[in-house]
């Protein structure tokens, strides 16, 4: 650092453009008369007393008087420390102001816009280790063995965590291998195409963040289960109902168990008019109080606003996009289930449990 940049720098630290470069020059010349500080830098003649008694007052220099007013530099020791503290001080600051601008408390906000992806990341992390019934991600290999360690905990806690992964960007790594799927998922497909990073957490938390061609960087993190039911179609629609299937741990005997009524629709209808007897359980809540529940039954009944299949195949998910239940008998009482958002029907079920078919 060269003389101009360390007055610039004492400057900084609160010194006046004086009162630094007399410092400076005292520093070089190691003790002076004030004439030859005055002629050795930019301090007027008339100024430099001021000046120098200011400089001692402060801590940085000592005055004398042998013949006339002398000044030599003090012990550095309390200017170093100040300097020093200082310094930690403008980190910590920095540090402060880097935190508050990217990283909004998500619990005090129904919508946060944070400027960086990242901040999207660390939100959508904490969310995922708290979850406790599903998660739906959308996202490229690297943002997924950044959020493993997290879907993995999702999943050891028995969360339905569904993973669609994109094409990696530049200099990502290629898609996980089935190990790693297996660890931090439920099931996991593949779309061939760039998207936004999206994170759905227990239907009422969204994180979204455009994907990493986009000119604009940004984040939004939502608490709201309408905002989420809406980009929970979007997950459905475009990264998971017809892209392909490149990990599953589903079982293909009872006990089966959905998170999304609509899915289950679609594989009990067949069963039904198979005259099969379905034993299920169903934990939600009750619509018309809100209080969690459980309850037991016989499956006896899918109703649907869409237009029924008329060959094997499955029902296709947007003749599901209306109004959907199942109707449980539990003894001679009969109840409803719907599902995300269920208003009418008596319960919305949360997680849908196949004991058996018969």
């Amino acid at each position: 650092m060269d003389g101009d940049q360390l007055v610039e720098t004492l400057e900084d630290a609160g010194l006046s453009p004086y009162q630094a470069d007399a410092f400076v020059t005292l520093l070089e010349f190691g003790s002076a008369s004030a004439t030859d500080v005055a002629q050795a830098s930019s301090v007027p003649d008339p100024r430099i007393y001021d000046v120098l008694r200011d400089l001692e007052d402060e801590g940085y220099i000592e005055t004398y008087e042998q013949d006339s007013l002398h000044a030599r530099a003090h012990d550095p020791a309390d200017v170093l420390a100040d300097l020093r503290s200082r310094a930690n001080r403008f980190e910590t600051a920095a540090d402060e102001i880097e935190d508050r601008w990217s990283r909004p408390d998500i619990e005090d906000h129904k919508v946060s816009i944070v400027k960086r992806l990242d901040t999207v990341l660390t939100q959508t992390d904490e969310l995922i280790r708290s979850a406790t019934n599903q998660v739906q991600i959308g996202l490229t290999p690297a943002q997924f063995a950044e959020l493993s360690d997290a879907l993995a905990v999702a999943v050891e806690n028995d969360v339905d965590v569904k993973v669609c992964l994109f094409p990696p960007l530049e200099d990502e790594p290629d898609l996980p291998s089935t190990e790693d799927l297996a660890r931090a998922s439920t099931e996991a497909r593949y779309r061939d195409i760039p998207s936004p990073f999206l994170a759905l957490v227990d239907r009422s938390w969204t994180c979204f963040s455009p994907h990493g061609g986009s000119t604009n960087e940004y984040g939004v993190i939502v608490n709201d289960r309408t905002h989420s039911y809406v980009f929970h179609w979007y997950f459905l629609t475009c990264l998971w109902e017809v892209q392909e299937t490149i990990y599953s741990a589903r079982r293909e005997e009872p006990p089966l168990t959905y998170v999304d009524l609509r899915q289950c629709l679609q594989d009990v209808m067949p069963l039904l008019e198979d005259d099969r007897t379905i034993e299920a359980t169903i934990r939600g809540f009750e619509t018309d109080t809100g209080r969690e529940a459980t309850r037991h039954g016989t499956i006896v009944d899918a109703t649907y606003a869409g237009i029924s299949a008329s060959d094997d195949r499955a029902t296709p998910l947007s003749q599901l996009a209306g109004q959907a239940s199942l109707t449980v008998a539990d003894g001679d009482e009969r109840f409803t289930i719907g599902g995300w958002g269920a208003m009418i029907e008596d319960y919305e079920a949360m997680r849908i449990t196949i004991e058996s078919i018969e």
